[in-house]
């Protein structure tokens, strides 16, 4: 019965991989562990239980910000969004089950179960899961490496699953050093991902392209609860007229849909005198703001306002659930339960050009599009540094909003942009080009976060290919696999 609680146990150790724990080292040994069951297990179907119990622990440690967001602010009964959370993670967790009793009905050789078979499926169902019913990539071991690791100079040519690879491979590698005969071997390994990966640190991948930009980002601190209510919303314009006013930058971001009314109910003056703010200082405000197109049609929209022409972005990766409604007539009862406003919305285009704003190229984002790093490119290498307007106060005081800063800095790296992110409620950070954080507000605090950013042009190769490149390897890797099947 003990030996059932080694890979739950495991999973919830690589939590503490990410932020805002940054413990990198920590998924290379919980892989390593779960490689060894796996290579203990009598059967594929005991293989997949290890990855199945493994996933329960990890998502279930990881992502439990799920029930904040569905009970404490979505208004879930508590049984209800506890269910819901359970039945979500349950989902997570056969993505690593499948991986088990996949590796687990190969035949061949323990070193290149460990080295080749096992990192690649492990990868390629990070890869799945991102895709897969929309995609929800959140918790790819490759996140943990940023930005420290020697492994995260993978990360601009192969992106953050072909980080996960090399952390898999890592892992095969410790595993591997059970045997005496292969020590040597597995040693060298080690070696080779530490010394490639930090020699892969050292080169310029991307090219500064003018002065640094002064920038403000600001932060409203309005409580999730209050965020929609009717009478609420002048304290919440008067809150962000004041803050802005009081910044410094050339260019000021504002949060997701940080006035919470729709573009066309936004007093026009007060519009102009944001406008008006950021063309005293020769530049430009960025604003998340909801809109209303047509009767019945609503985008989670981005727009900018000052010197350069308004521009408008519009939100294309929706949240199931949370931004739309997938198969109504099976799951309309579901809006009955959550009370989420604007739970309906419109996609947008799916490729939109980069704001031309305080002469940079702005490639925004908003919210959970900055998980999906193959969406991130389209508007790049146009673009010249990067914007993630989001509402973390969904998530509470929980892990959240710190995995989603650490993904924002995976963005980053494998861009080679700055990336700036405001949010509602945190966390507010300045990130530069190697996926470090420069500057970072106090979380839960209305404040304005001022820094600069540098521009940069030219294109990494994970710009230039996304993620083809991996796949490409992670099929060389099968059929290798494959190849030396017993």
């Amino acid at each position: 019965m003990l030996k059932l609680l080694i890979a739950p146990s495991l999973g919830i150790l690589s939590v503490f991989s990410f932020a805002p724990f940054y413990l990198y080292p920590l998924p290379l040994l919980a892989l390593a562990g779960l490689f060894h069951l796996w290579t203990q297990a009598p059967t594929a179907r005991r293989a997949a239980l290890d990855g199945f119990t493994f996933g329960l622990g990890f998502f279930g440690a990881g992502v439990s910000w799920v029930y904040v967001s569905l009970h404490d602010f979505g208004g879930m009964p508590l049984a209800a969004a506890l269910a819901a959370t359970a039945l979500f993670c349950t989902v997570l967790a056969l993505f690593p089950a499948l991986t088990g009793w996949l590796q687990g009905r190969w035949r061949g050789s323990r070193v290149m179960r460990l080295l080749v078979l096992m990192p690649a499926l492990w990868s390629l169902s990070e890869w799945l899961r991102g895709w897969v019913l929309t995609g929800f990539p959140w918790l790819s071991v490759g996140y943990s490496q940023v930005p420290v690791s020697p492994l995260a100079g993978f990360a601009p040519i192969l992106g953050v699953y072909g980080v996960s690879l090399a952390v898999a491979v890592g892992a095969g590698a410790l595993a591997l050093l059970a045997q005496r005969q292969q020590r040597r071997n597995a040693l060298a390994i080690l070696a080779l991902l530490a010394g490639l990966g930090l020699a892969l640190k050292q080169v310029p991948w991307v090219q500064p392209v003018g002065t640094p930009v002064s920038v403000s980002l600001v932060q409203g601190n309005i409580a999730q609860d209050m965020k929609w209510l009717p009478e609420k919303a002048r304290n919440t314009l008067e809150t962000y007229a004041r803050l802005s006013a009081a910044s410094r930058g050339r260019l000021i971001v504002l949060p997701e849909t940080a006035l919470p009314m729709f573009y066309d109910d936004v007093p026009t003056a007060y519009l102009d005198q944001m406008a008006q703010l950021a063309r005293q200082r020769g530049g430009d405000l960025v604003v998340g703001i909801p809109e209303e197109k047509d009767a019945g049609q609503y985008f989670n929209s981005a727009f900018s306002f000052g010197s350069s022409t308004s521009q408008l972005y519009r939100k294309y990766h929706l949240v199931p659930f949370g931004e739309y409604l997938p198969l109504r007539p099976i799951f309309s009862w579901v809006l009955n339960i959550l009370h989420i406003p604007l739970s309906d919305f419109a996609r947008g285009a799916q490729v939109q050009q980069a704001m031309a704003v305080a002469n940079q190229h702005l490639a925004v984002d908003i919210c959970y599009e900055d998980v999906f790093g193959e969406e991130i490119i389209r508007q790049l290498p146009r673009a010249t540094i990067l914007a993630n307007l989001t509402n973390d106060a969904w998530f509470g005081h929980s892990l959240g909003p710190w995995q989603h800063l650490q993904i924002a800095q995976m963005r980053a790296l494998e861009t080679g942009r700055f990336m700036l992110r405001a949010t509602n409620t945190g966390v507010t950070a300045i990130i530069d080009q190697r996926g470090q954080v420069t500057r970072l507000a106090p979380v839960f605090t209305a404040t304005v976060l001022e820094g600069s950013a540098q521009g940069f042009a030219g294109a990494t190769p994970y710009v230039r290919f996304g993620n083809l490149p991996l796949l490409l390897l992670l099929a060389l890797l099968l059929a290798m696999a494959r190849k030396f099947r017993q």
